[in-house]
């Protein structure tokens, strides 16, 4: 779904047949002009979506943005500045805020996390754990917050997990039937597989095949270790028990990247409102 479409579904959503408040109280005729202040420091995302917002309720509206994706933002600021029709405006703030909002928290968050591995070479991915239908606009606060993107979706990428090995029949299962799968489709697809333990690890170094190795729920300690015996063969990336306090201790192991499904599915929206300008 693109995210003209996801604007249209979410407008059809909160306007239905009109916004009837605004029509009610407000003349068809009348002008206006509000800008959107923020109420919490963070980081800004969501601008042009905003926009579109704005202009695909009304496309006469006038919008400037004030402030770009990416900057830090503080109580008080004026991210953007609209002018036009009341009613339109009104018709199309809450969306523009639910946007903006959500994708802001995730960018601070994503901000948050990343600047605990200052001066590390480990980067920070994303997960899948999106809310639905919104993905591409989730992986793109990730990102405006310095963060990194993981797969899309189950297309673009191999990912053997857990239950595919144990479904498969085991390690060497999995790996085999995914080398013959992609060969007989001609499919080009990077492949990454999950690891439990130090067994599973050695029997995927033993037999190759792939491109990056998760280290799922390893502490720091045995995360160390493992890097070492993976020895560049593989991308290595951890994942699980991983928070924001203790990210750094396992980044020092010297893992590639650290996988944090958290940036999507477990921040806070950043507090902003639009007013009315004189």
């Amino acid at each position: 779904m693109t995210i003209d479409q996801i604007i249209e579904n979410a407008l059809i959503e909160d306007l239905g047949d009109g916004d009837h408040t605004s029509m009610a109280t407000i003349q068809t005729t009348a002008k206006g002009r509000a800008g959107l202040f923020v109420k919490q420091t963070g980081i800004l995302a969501g601008i042009q979506i905003a926009e579109k917002v704005f202009h695909k309720v009304d496309p006469a509206t006038t919008f400037n943005a004030i402030l770009k994706d990416g900057n830090r933002i503080d109580p008080g600021d004026i991210a953007f500045e609209v002018e036009g029709n009341s009613i339109s405006l009104l018709s199309a703030e809450r969306l523009a805020l639910n946007f903006l909002q959500r994708m802001s928290g995730v960018a601070t968050y994503t901000r948050q996390v990343v600047d605990k591995l200052s001066g590390l070479k480990t980067k920070v991915l994303d997960t899948r754990k999106t809310t639905p239908l919104l993905r591409e606009l989730e992986k793109y606060a990730v990102k405006t917050g310095g963060g990194h993107n993981h797969r899309f979706g189950l297309y673009d990428m191999i990912m053997i997990k857990d239950n595919h090995v144990d479904f498969a029949g085991g390690i060497e299962q999995a790996i085999t039937s995914t080398l013959k799968y992609l060969d007989e489709n001609n499919k080009d697809l990077k492949i990454e597989i999950e690891v439990r333990d130090f067994n599973e690890l050695q029997q995927v170094i033993s037999i190759g095949g792939i491109h990056r190795v998760m280290l799922d729920n390893f502490n720091a300690s045995d995360m160390k270790i493992a890097v070492r015996m993976i020895g560049g063969k593989f991308e290595t990336e951890a994942s699980g028990g991983i928070t924001i306090d203790n990210i750094r201790e396992y980044a020092e192991t010297g893992v590639d990247f650290i996988s944090v499904g958290a940036l999507t599915h477990q921040i806070r929206s950043l507090d902003m409102s639009m007013k009315a300008i004189d």
